[in-house]
């Protein structure tokens, strides 16, 4: 039996807690994963996307928009956040930067059966960096992502939202 939309993480989901959050600048690395969230972004107007070439740029890129007093949110996959750690220690950790990452949570799985390595290394990546993390796979979940821009805001650094619906929802 085909699961209900309920058990999805929709785009517009995301965008609504982006919103009530404050975000004004989205940091991302183009992929077709997100291409509905995109969308959604690009017509938003208290958003301003900046887009990168390289997912370690989103880091620095992040840093300089808090530094001049915006709210920015990356929004990556997690082959690109094991790439950039040099770029989230030094630009975000290394300056206290606080900022959500919502990452897209690339061969995961909910029964544990990886459809890709990068999966096996994403949150023991995480937790080497000091890096709360929160799960969301639906829309139910959606109230975490909240708790994570709460957290970062209290704790002056770094939090991630894994997404682990990037082939449901954002399609």
């Amino acid at each position: 039996m085909a699961e209900s939309q309920e058990g999805f993480l929709s785009p517009q989901t995301v965008l609504d807690e982006l919103k009530k959050n404050g975000v004004t600048h989205v940091l991302w690395l183009p992929d077709s994963e997100t291409n509905w969230l995109y969308t959604l972004m690009s017509a938003e107007p208290s958003l301003t996307l900046v887009p990168v070439t390289r997912e370690g740029l989103a880091f620095s890129g992040a840093a300089g928009i808090a530094a001049g007093g915006g709210k920015p949110c990356i929004l990556i996959q997690n082959t690109g956040l094991l790439e950039s750690g040099d770029s989230m220690r030094g630009w975000c950790l290394g300056m206290n930067v606080p900022v959500v990452m919502i990452i897209g949570y690339r061969g995961y799985t909910r029964h544990g059966v990886n459809t890709d390595t990068v999966a096996d290394f994403t949150e023991p990546f995480l937790i080497a960096f000091g890096i709360k993390y929160y799960l969301v796979e639906r829309d139910a979940d959606s109230s975490r992502i909240s708790v994570a821009f709460e957290e970062s805001r209290k704790k002056n650094r770094p939090v991630a939202v894994l997404v682990g619906d990037e082939y449901h929802g954002f399609n």
